[in-house]
């Protein structure tokens, strides 16, 4: 954990890229409790107080304009920290999980055109959005546009371009200039006035890239590049590949045109251009085509349209293969140094709950269970305690997501161990069950509560602490059904022995006679009298 926080609340946790204009960093934003990503924006033009006053104006203004691009495509801005020396600027911003595209083009390894066409027509789509404000990208190119897990496509640096200009030629100090030279327009490399046909252009150029596994132009040294690109005439798409329907390889050629004017009107125009190769919806993905390894599919947002979230499976990394237990087996020994390091993990971990930071609480105690599971076996009593210990956590901290397959598969594992009936099994069963109320899987969640409740009553007492907690579970959930009657016949019974083993001021006693008593105003028309 860094020594300082930024702006006493955010921590850079671990570098995610390292680019030209600045580094990227995973953090963590502990008045949210939330993982961000936090930006550091080189600067190397602040040679002045005056300058630096300038800057700083300019820094806080683009940060605002960027923040109004309403739209999924674009990461949310969370904040903008300058520090007190100029020279540190920090941008937080939504964390995304995904990856760039520009880790998936590879010379002579095109995409496939429908996948190409959904990555420029989503582009496309949060560019009519920026341009409106109105923003003007200037840096666009593939490692500037990630895909995330389900397909969505994220435009990446909007403002970074404009912040770190220094004047109206769009120069840094060292006299270089502001964007990709790959992509860049040739009003950019004149140093010309920037529209949102700049932009238009960029995403010919990656279009074109995408289409074709190559770049629009490829010369030794920038400026022959930048001569090309303001001279040049692209080759042709079809000429380097046949199959791009002929739409869209004039499509591309009106893009890259060298006017700016005889570009596409607007980027609504771009993606009306776009539909005819984009698959309708409830189309099955494609079977013929030649898709990247890992690259998640892009096409998935027009195939199904405001589909829901994908359900939850756990990761292969949080299940428990059955033969990790053998029942019986010896324990391994812990070594000291583990066991001072799990010891360490519990106190780290502890403390940062103290200060209700839930995720990192639970993530502390994640970095410890891989070495002591590769180390003591994943079904081992030390492993199995961290494990339950994170699920806990996260169940505390809300998120019930995560939660619910990790405590699914603690009980499978203590089941395995001490049989179905084990008082840990029975436990982890519970809380699995709880998180599946949170999530709003009522049916299921009072299907196991009553389960584990059967379990419990034929190992222990009706009023044992266990039985209690379950007893009350289940009547409140009933009761937030709406179905009153079966909720009284739950509750009154339960309230009685309340009253009789923990007495009427117990504070769950008193809790169950206020939902008695709202079962009896008969709010619903429910509850019998």
């Amino acid at each position: 954990m860094p020594q300082e926080a930024i702006s006493d609340r955010y921590e850079l946790l671990e570098e995610l890229s390292h680019g030209g204009m600045g580094d990227v960093w995973r953090g963590y934003d502990a008045v949210l409790d939330r993982p961000v990503a936090v930006k550091l924006i080189r600067q190397a033009s602040v040679t002045s107080p005056q300058l630096a006053e300038e800057f700083a104006k300019r820094f806080r203004r683009e940060a605002r304009i960027t923040a109004r691009i309403q739209h999924p495509g674009v990461p949310q801005v969370y904040d903008a920290v300058l520090d007190a020396s100029y020279e540190r600027l920090f941008l937080v911003m939504e964390l995304v999980d995904g990856v760039p595209l520009s880790a998936y083009l590879h010379p002579g390894r095109p995409l496939p055109v429908s996948w190409a066409a959904a990555v420029a027509a989503q582009v496309a789509t949060v560019l009519s959005y920026a341009h409106d404000v109105p923003v003007i990208h200037r840096d666009l190119k593939p490692g500037n546009i990630l895909v995330a897990r389900d397909g969505t496509v994220k435009v990446l640096d909007f403002g970074i371009a404009a912040i770190l200009r220094t004047d109206v030629t769009k120069l840094t100090a060292t006299g270089s200039l502001i964007g990709t030279h790959q992509y860049m327009s040739p009003e950019q490399t004149r140093g010309g006035r920037i529209t949102p046909q700049t932009d238009l252009y960029a995403l010919g150029c990656v279009l074109h890239e995408l289409l074709s596994g190559r770049l629009v132009f490829e010369a030794e040294g920038e400026y022959l590049l930048m001569h090309q690109h303001v001279n040049a005439a692209p080759t042709p798409l079809r000429q380097l590949r046949p199959d791009v329907p002929e739409a869209l390889e004039e499509l591309v050629l009106h893009l890259l045109r060298k006017a700016p004017e005889a570009r596409p009107a607007d980027t609504q125009e771009v993606y009306s251009r776009l539909l005819p190769f984009l698959p309708p919806p409830g189309q099955e993905p494609g079977t013929t085509d030649v898709v990247p390894v890992g690259m998640p599919d892009p096409t998935a947002v027009f195939r199904r349209p405001f589909a829901p979230r994908a359900r939850a499976q756990a990761p292969a990394s949080e299940g428990l293969p059955p033969t990790a237990v053998l029942p019986g087996a010896p324990p391994v020994p812990v070594p000291a140094r583990l066991r001072e390091d799990i010891r360490e993990a519990y106190a780290h971990s502890d403390a940062l709950l103290e200060e209700e930071r839930f995720a990192q609480a639970a993530e502390v105690l994640g970095e410890i269970i891989e070495p002591a599971a590769l180390a003591l076996g994943s079904g081992s009593k030390p492993v199995l305690a961290l494990r339950r210990r994170r699920a806990a956590i996260r169940l505390l901290g809300g998120d019930y997501r995560a939660a619910l397959p990790e405590f699914e598969a603690l009980a499978d594992v203590y089941a395995r161990i001490a049989g179905p009936t084990g008082e840990q099994s029975r436990a982890c069963r519970a809380q699995a069950a709880r998180c599946r109320a949170e999530l709003g899987q009522v049916t299921d969640a009072l299907a196991a509560l009553q389960g584990v409740l059967n379990v419990v009553r034929a190992v222990d007492s009706d009023v044992s602490e266990e039985a209690v907690e379950l007893r009350h579970n289940i009547g409140l959930l009933l009761l937030a059904q709406g179905r009153a009657t079966e909720a009284r016949q739950v509750l009154e019974p339960l309230h009685q022995d309340m009253c009789m083993v923990f007495g009427p001021d117990d504070e769950m006693t008193a809790e169950i006679a206020e939902a008695l008593a709202l079962i009896h105003l008969d709010l619903d028309g429910d509850a019998a009298t």
